[in-house]
């Protein structure tokens, strides 16, 4: 059976950094470790090479999105796909990590024995199945079920004779040229739909069943783009990054502190772009506060300028059934299309699906609890990088790989083969993801729980997770060592 000391499930921006901060993290100390990726697709890039659907992009800015560790030095830093792609190929190129990736294999099962100290990993890819292990497992596989999507139980979905495309599994020779296309949701992806095919198609309608907290902002960052004139990469990265987190920080917190100020500073924002082409008070004005569910980016105004110019149009109203050529609404109204794409959101999954055990006795994802956003209670040497759902996911993962390459080295400093979160007694538990958006709501099962009091409970702030994360003590009367 092959070992290595750390294996790392996946190789999306989550994967590709892990592999780096463990080369950066040994340097010149520990160059005796080893590490592999497994990557169950035949590509790297995890989400961003999946979805192909039009104008799929990052909604965070590339300042923060990009890693601590490598600049991001393209002009755009509301990225397309592609950019986003390149830049992690350049990364791991960089990093020699391109190298330790295996494509086409599929982690089924992971098991710890504790007889043994590591993890037994059970792989599939087209020459058969086959285990390795490995001392510490560092799982970088998301939270969407890559396979399957969400998708209401619409009445009479099956009479529709027109074309249904679910974005995540988007047909790259889909012509929808001089085509009238209908897309159900008001979250990030339908946000990002909507503009990018109304140059193309006869007509884009966008149905909502209730609107979404939207604002606008350029895709390039004036800012960043002339510090990078005038200072190095990684200087200008650095203060641009900087900038754009305590922006981003203090955004959030105001809306969590004022939400009437932020809802009427959006309600605004949407009504000086729209005019009185769209009625704000219906389509842009939703019953919940700002960041009860995440609030989504319209760069470059793409959205407003095409509901003022007529390529597209709004609709809030509740679905009553399909039809043959479209869908009936509550209200009375019909929509038809030639294409349908139900952009109703995505299925959630734990550690991409794996099944986990420690000595042969299965774990219950739900019954999890998170330690730092990253370890569990009672489960040695595992770790799953889950990002912010309010800022970069990539500002989590940096924290997160950065402090088990520290840990690992740690370890090996003081002889141990094992760290493990000891579970607290009789604290309450709340939902890892304090966002009230459906598709966390649909899958309170399938994620880990977090606690009531840090280091169970996740701050869900880049600055006090630097502090304690990146600058914490290991022995923190929590994480036990053999």
């Amino acid at each position: 059976m092959e070992h290595v000391d750390v294996l790392i499930i996946g190789a999306g921006i989550s994967g590709i950094g892990a592999g780096c901060h463990l080369t950066l993290n040994d340097r010149g100390k520990s160059s005796h470790r080893t590490f592999a990726i497994l990557e169950g697709r035949e590509t790297l890039g995890g989400t961003w090479d999946l979805f192909k659907y039009p104008g799929v992009r990052s909604e965070s800015d590339m300042d923060t999105f990009g890693y601590a560790f490598r600049p991001w030095t393209e002009g755009k830093d509301i990225a397309r796909a592609e950019s986003i792609i390149r830049y992690l190929k350049q990364t791991s190129e960089e990093y020699g990590v391109d190298k330790k990736i295996r494509y086409g294999h599929q982690v089924n099962k992971v098991n710890w024995s504790s007889q043994d100290k590591r993890w037994v990993v059970h792989v599939t890819n087209a020459d058969g199945s086959f285990q390795m292990s490995c001392k510490f497992l560092l799982t970088c596989t998301g939270y969407y079920d890559y396979d399957k999507a969400y998708l209401p139980e619409f009445e009479g979905y099956a009479d529709y004779k027109g074309i249904l495309v679910q974005p995540q599994f988007w047909p790259e020779d889909l012509d929808y040229k001089d085509k009238t296309v209908l897309i159900i949701g008001s979250g990030a992806t339908a946000i990002t739909l909507v503009p990018s095919m109304a140059d193309d198609a006869k007509h884009v309608t966008m149905l909502q069943r209730s609107p979404t907290y939207v604002f606008t902002r350029p895709a390039k960052d004036k800012i960043a783009n002339f510090l990078r004139k005038i200072l190095p990469n990684m200087m200008a990265y650095r203060l641009a990054r900087t900038k754009n987190v305590l922006l981003n920080i203090f955004s959030f917190n105001r809306a969590r502190t004022k939400p009437a100020k932020v809802r009427e500073f959006l309600r605004n924002m949407a009504k000086e772009e729209l005019g009185d082409s769209v009625d704000v008070d219906v389509h842009f004005n939703p019953n919940y506060d700002p960041w009860d569910q995440r609030v989504c980016l319209v760069p470059d105004s793409d959205l407003f300028n095409v509901l003022k110019d007529g390529s597209a149009s709004i609709v809030t109203d509740h679905i009553d059934h399909f039809t043959k050529t479209g869908v009936k609404l509550k209200s009375g109204g019909e929509i038809n299309a030639d294409i349908i794409v139900p952009a109703t959101g995505l299925s959630l999954q734990f550690l991409g699906g794996i099944e986990a055990s420690i000595d042969g006795v299965p774990l219950v994802v739900a019954d999890m609890l998170n330690y730092r956003g990253m370890m569990f209670g009672g489960v040695p040497n595992m770790a799953a990088v889950f990002g912010y759902t309010n800022a970069s996911w990539t500002l989590k993962a940096d924290l997160t790989c950065g402090y088990v390459a520290r840990l690992l080295n740690y370890m090996d400093k003081h002889g141990y083969a094992s760290a493990t979160p000891t579970l607290p007694e009789n604290m309450s538990t709340e939902p890892l993801v304090n966002l009230q958006s459906g598709y966390f709501l649909r899958s309170l099962d399938a994620l880990p729980k977090q606690g009531t009091e840090i280091p169970w409970r996740n701050p869900e702030n880049y600055l006090k997770d630097y502090k304690t994360i990146r600058w914490g003590k290991f022995k923190d009367g929590v994480l036990a060592f053999e």
